[in-house]
């Protein structure tokens, strides 16, 4: 037995450990679990729902009960799982958190995928010894918020949400409020969520183990205009969506189904099938364009990635300043979608009125992006409608479709052809690297000679710095996710120690893989790194791997935009920003 290698037991059975940070992890290492609400890996430890405890035998003959997300590992000591005592208090906390809960479990969202459900079923709750919620005693459900909905009733004061806004985002629009049996978690002065500052990245959602906080459902309005039979639905897939709707039919994270999804969306009847790869493509084409003339002129560097409707809508809120720095190209989802509002009418021989365009997004702020004053054109919106994964899923399996079972199908001309800078725009570091790829290009007049720039890539480390030699121009990119470490990078810009040019921003940590549309899992480390490795992987494998190379877009340029910059990409393409936090500080002072 070595220094860093030491020995416990876990019912009886020696198991090794290292660095784990507490004892859930031990377990969990040795191929065992136990029950948890409150412990998320990413997220400080917490011990608020007592679910997790475990007996403690210290070699002395001491026993103790206490929560193992909290307590390090020691050598020597024996924990046992599933005592009688450790039982009891386990099913205790069951029946007193069932007591004070909302249990309409068959209209709630969450059901079949609910841990207090899981849990419940798995310990046997049949009755509850304790008074039970009263019709007096419920709160209104919030859906202020254009991406997510709130309900009170079904909260079981885990704080997973309240972590997760102040850890990733830095910015605690979620928090506790009262004390005793009054406590609940609420945004910001009991104020609805919809008129607080936050950013709709849906992460809150992702960590909570109940229906307390859900993603707001489109499906209906979906289906509605899929069995329209005066609607044609033109239908646009994100990047990161084809490594992770697998999961929901129990495929493993990361590995590509774009090809099944394309053939689900036919059976469901969707008409028109694109990949929003393609307008990836397109964004980094606009994108290196912009940053190439900001560098040329030495005007608002460093320039800021605009693909993250969490981080724009940050910007707007907490620094107006800074926007001068964001770049003014759409998303990929806000570029393709106003193409296919002006070109599909036109090949179809048909108005706007009659086309809906819909968008299957990782990211519960692309419900807020398409409702946005700036992406209405004609007076329609670019965008319809905003799916997210989990949304697709759902909407997969009530149309009955056995998804492991589908032949691979491809997305509809012309705007079929992608390249791998498209598809790796759903990892952390992914939107720079394909833009630096297209920028050397625009500046050289030459292709890197190796387009792996693996230092851009990883999902564990939130905010890195590389730099990129442009024949003798050195170029510092900073890749970062969470807007927590957006707002250390925003202080270096503002006390003049900034040293990149280029800064790319996803709130979600690791990217849109993991963003609050995206499938959920308590334990999420791994699974983002395997579902960053399925987009890096298809990026290897694709014959181009150069926006700038894409064939149907360089036609769709030719016939319709001009080039990259023109009045043309300028007036579909790019957009402006808002500032909120001006608007904000009005009304409150009316």
């Amino acid at each position: 037995m070595t220094e860093d290698k030491k020995t416990l037991k876990i019912d009886g059975k020696e198991v090794q450990f290292t660095d784990e940070p507490n004892l859930l992890e031990v377990i969990r290492k040795a191929g065992m679990n136990v029950p948890t609400f409150c412990y998320r890996p990413d997220l400080t430890q917490f011990g608020a729902c007592r679910m997790c405890v475990v007996e403690v035998e210290y070699p002395n003959g001491r026993t103790v009960i206490n929560s193992s997300c909290t307590m390090p590992p020691e050598a020597g000591i024996n924990v046992k799982i599933n005592t009688e005592r450790t039982r009891r208090i386990r099913k205790t906390v069951l029946e007193l958190l069932l007591a004070n809960h909302d249990k309409e479990c068959l209209t709630c969202d969450k059901s079949g995928s609910c841990e207090l459900q899981k849990y419940s079923e798995e310990y046997g709750i049949k009755k509850i010894r304790y008074p039970q919620m009263q019709l007096e005693d419920y709160v209104k459900i919030d859906e202020s918020s254009p991406s997510l909905v709130r309900d009170p009733n079904k909260c079981i004061l885990c704080g997973a949400c309240v972590r997760a806004c102040t850890e990733f985002q830095g910015h605690s629009v979620l928090g506790f409020a009262n004390r005793g049996s009054k406590t609940m978690v609420q945004p910001l002065a009991g104020r609805p969520l919809g008129q607080v500052d936050c950013v709709n990245c849906g992460q809150c959602a992702a960590v909570c183990p109940t229906g307390a906080i859900v993603i707001k459902s489109d499906i209906e309005d979906v289906w509605n205009e899929v069995t329209n039979p005066n609607k044609k639905t033109a239908v646009q897939i994100a990047p990161s969506v084809r490594v992770a709707l697998g999961e929901m039919f129990g495929l493993k994270p990361g590995e590509n189904t774009i090809k099944k999804i394309y053939a689900a969306l036919r059976k469901i009847g969707f008409d028109y099938i694109y990949d929003t790869n393609f307008g990836a493509d397109m964004t980094i084409l606009e994108e290196a364009h912009e940053f190439v003339e900001r560098v040329t002129k030495g005007e608002n560097l460093p320039l800021f990635t605009s693909c993250c409707p969490a981080w724009v809508k940050y910007l707007e809120d907490q620094h107006p300043d800074m926007l001068k720095h964001l770049s003014t190209c759409s998303s990929p989802m806000s570029m393709q979608s106003p193409i296919l509002a002006k070109l599909l009418p036109e090949q179809l021989g048909c108005s706007r009125e009659d086309i809906s365009i819909i968008a299957i997004m990782p990211c519960t702020a692309k419900k807020f992006e398409c409702k946005r004053s700036e992406h209405v054109m004609d007076g329609h919106p670019k965008t319809d409608y905003v799916l997210t994964t989990q949304e697709l899923g759902r909407m997969i399996k009530s149309a009955g479709i056995d998804f492991d079972k589908l032949e691979g199908e491809e997305p509809d001309s012309p705007y079929a052809e992608y390249t791998g800078a498209g598809t790796i725009f759903g990892a952390s570091g992914g939107v720079a690297e394909a833009a630096v790829r297209t920028a050397y290009k625009y500046i050289t007049g030459e292709d890197l000679a190796d387009v792996n720039i693996k230092e851009m890539r990883g999902t564990s480390n939130r905010s890195k710095s590389v730099e990129i030699d442009i024949k003798g121009k050195k170029v510092v990119v900073r890749v970062i996710s969470t807007l927590k470490e957006a707002e250390k990078a925003i202080q270096e810009i503002k006390n003049g120690t900034a040293n990149f040019q280029l800064l790319e921003v996803m709130a979600c940590p690791g990217g849109c893989i993991n963003g609050g549309g995206q499938p959920i899992s308590c334990d999420n480390s791994k699974i983002k790194s395997e579902r960053a490795q399925g987009l890096y992987k298809e990026d290897a494998e694709l014959k181009d791997r150069n926006s700038h190379d894409n064939k149907d877009l360089k036609k769709l340029y030719d016939e319709y935009l001009e080039k990259p910059g023109s009045h043309k990409a300028h007036e579909l393409l790019h957009t402006t920003y808002t500032d909120r936090f001006a608007y904000s500080y009005k009304n409150m002072n009316k």
